[in-house]
């Protein structure tokens, strides 16, 4: 009972992150689920199982508070479900230890430009347009794939790629991607079931992250809605930077002393970055005359009062 209870409490720290960053609930919950000895592919289906009703109720908590556009939900869960399917059911026992490294390090990169981006308050002169379909549906289709063989990613994949594309405001794509991803759960869960088998998945351990992610979406959507834009991608840029280096550095064996040496090198480096971005910000309100008129295109990027 109390392993399941502390089970609960990790999911519903999971959904306060991917809730509030657009990411990370499935890397957070099968590292819990790993930790107590579960198998791979076990937490993998676990996690799964349980984010069909905790991207659900993401999903609708992100709707009431005016973070979705379903539009890009439509055309970026689609194919993400067909590419979670496929992941899940025919690729998720071969070895994705290569494709693992060149993911990281991709989502590295786009983790400092999103960081910088938004650490420099330079986010809101490019907000203009609408995601093109011909770009969501193989993001889509993509970032399904990698979450059902790497045991998580559509939030970081689908994320990220929206932010770094300056089409979609960060809370929108954070509620788009966390609604698109129900489809892409329901997917991967009926694929694990024919690989697996439903008798060899533990229904406890789905119940406890299900019913403590469950609790904790409703909060989270009232976080994404009102936390400040820049500070909202200052977040994803840092753990899409940290929980990358995080696996290159394990794939590439790099000992514990040179390895958190890394990880003190990044955390330096935010905290530069988000530093000068608050002397730029405060240079900027000091030298101006007046009170601005806020462009209307500028006004999405507001939190919702």
């Amino acid at each position: 009972m109390r392993r399941l209870i502390l089970i609960a409490l990790l999911g519903a720290v999971a959904q306060l992150v991917d809730g509030t960053l657009g990411m990370a609930y499935g890397v957070t919950a099968s590292t819990a689920l790993l930790i107590t000895g579960i198998t791979p592919a076990v937490a993998s289906a676990s996690v799964h199982l349980a984010e069909v009703g905790t991207t659900l109720a993401s999903g609708l908590s992100h709707w009431r508070f005016g973070n979705v556009d379903w539009r890009v939900v439509a055309l970026i869960g689609a194919p993400g479900a067909v590419g979670a399917f496929a992941g899940a059911t025919f690729l998720s026992s071969l070895s994705t230890d290569s494709a693992a490294l060149w993911v990281a390090g991709l989502l590295l990169l786009l983790g400092f430009y999103i960081l910088v981006r938004f650490g420099t308050g330079k986010v809101r002169a490019v907000i203009e347009g609408r995601p093109a379909g011909k770009f969501l549906g193989p993001l889509g289709l993509v970032a399904g794939f990698i979450d059902a063989t790497g045991g998580g990613g559509w939030g970081p994949v689908a994320n990220s790629a929206l932010l770094s594309s300056g089409k979609l405001a960060p809370r929108r794509a954070v509620g788009s991607v966390n609604a698109a991803e129900f489809m892409v759960s329901v997917a991967a869960s009926i694929g694990f079931l024919f690989g697996l088998g439903k008798n060899n998945l533990p229904y406890g351990i789905v119940a406890a992250l299900l019913i403590g992610g469950v609790l904790a979406a409703p909060l989270a959507a009232w976080l994404v809605s009102r936390l400040a834009t820049r500070w909202l991608g200052v977040g994803v840029g840092l753990v899409l930077i940290l929980t990358n280096a995080r696996t290159l550095l394990n794939g590439l064996d790099v000992t514990t002393g040179p390895r958190f040496a890394v990880y003190a090198a990044l955390v330096a480096g935010w905290a530069a970055i988000v530093t000068y971005g608050i002397r730029l910000a405060n240079r900027r309100t000091s030298t101006a005359t007046g009170t601005a008129t806020v462009p209307a295109r500028e006004r999405e990027l507001e939190p919702v009062a």
